[in-house]
């Protein structure tokens, strides 16, 4: 997770010899931004834990729920998207200006094969702006820094965190991102978080195997957290209805989408 920033001058680029996250993630769901060593991981991974292919399309499925419960429930219109993975199909700048043709959006990422992909895909509507930060969440400051370049942190923002807190392995670190970043914007600001669990009333305990796995033979590292060390991070927000549940289940409407071990919630700030 070191801050990584888009290669020039003959820096080194991406290493395309290990599995990414970005790019296995971009693989199960069905993107076009891999290398065979992603889908190699991405497969043997689906193999041993098969509800994967769920997990990474209910994240996504959350984050257009949730942005357009942002933009047209909650009025939000500036968007800090932090970790946000390589650009795809209904992004967060795509779903919010679709509600709000005026919103700013943010995405901050450290990974090195983000910032050609964004400088093609970002574009967003003509009212608004669409902007990307290289940055990495473990260091906010210069986060925050950056995206107030193109975000008024005097107004409400957006914060999405989603699956980005269990690429930081000390569960207080992680806590410790959350606040200072949730410091920085004013009351009336939301935060929308996912996060895998190993907690067994989602199924969580047969990925145990697939994340040993993943460790050995991929990069960042991951770690899932209990409902409770969840929870904890949004402690001192408000939190919305249906609270922390699995992501596939929040706001899902008719037709009760089976559970997969990745909780979502959403939270304001009072």
């Amino acid at each position: 997770m070191s801050e990584s920033r888009p290669p020039a001058g003959g820096a080194p680029g991406p290493d395309t010899g290990v599995a990414h996250n970005a790019r296995v993630w971009d693989y199960w769901i069905g993107g076009r931004d891999h290398h065979e060593v992603d889908r190699r991981v991405g497969e043997h991974i689906a193999g041993m834990f098969p509800v994967i292919r769920e997990v990474a399309r209910a994240d996504r499925l959350f984050l257009g729920r949730s942005v357009r419960f942002l933009a047209a429930g909650r009025g939000m219109r500036q968007f800090l998207d932090i970790g946000a993975g390589l650009p795809t199909a209904d992004s967060t700048h795509e779903i919010a200006q679709r509600v709000a043709p005026e919103a700013r959006v943010v995405y901050a990422d450290n990974d090195p094969a983000v910032p050609a992909r964004a400088r093609v895909l970002l574009t967003g509507a003509r009212e608004g702006v669409t902007d990307y930060v290289g940055a990495d969440a473990r260091d906010p400051d210069v986060l925050l820094e950056r995206a107030a370049r193109t975000l008024d942190f005097g107004r409400p923002v957006a914060v999405m965190m989603l699956g980005i807190l269990n690429f930081v392995p000390d569960t207080g670190e992680a806590r410790d991102i959350v606040r200072r970043v949730m410091a920085a914007v004013p009351s009336g600001s939301c935060l929308a978080l996912t996060h895998p669990t190993l907690d067994a009333e989602l199924g969580g305990e047969d990925q145990i195997p697939a994340m040993e796995f993943w460790n050995e033979n991929a990069t960042p590292p991951i770690t899932a957290r209990s409902r409770a060390d969840i929870a904890a991070f949004l402690d001192g927000l408000e939190l919305l209805e249906p609270g922390l549940v699995s992501c596939s289940q929040w706001r899902a409407g008719s037709g009760s989408p089976a559970p997969v071990p990745q909780f979502g919630a959403v939270a304001v700030k009072p």
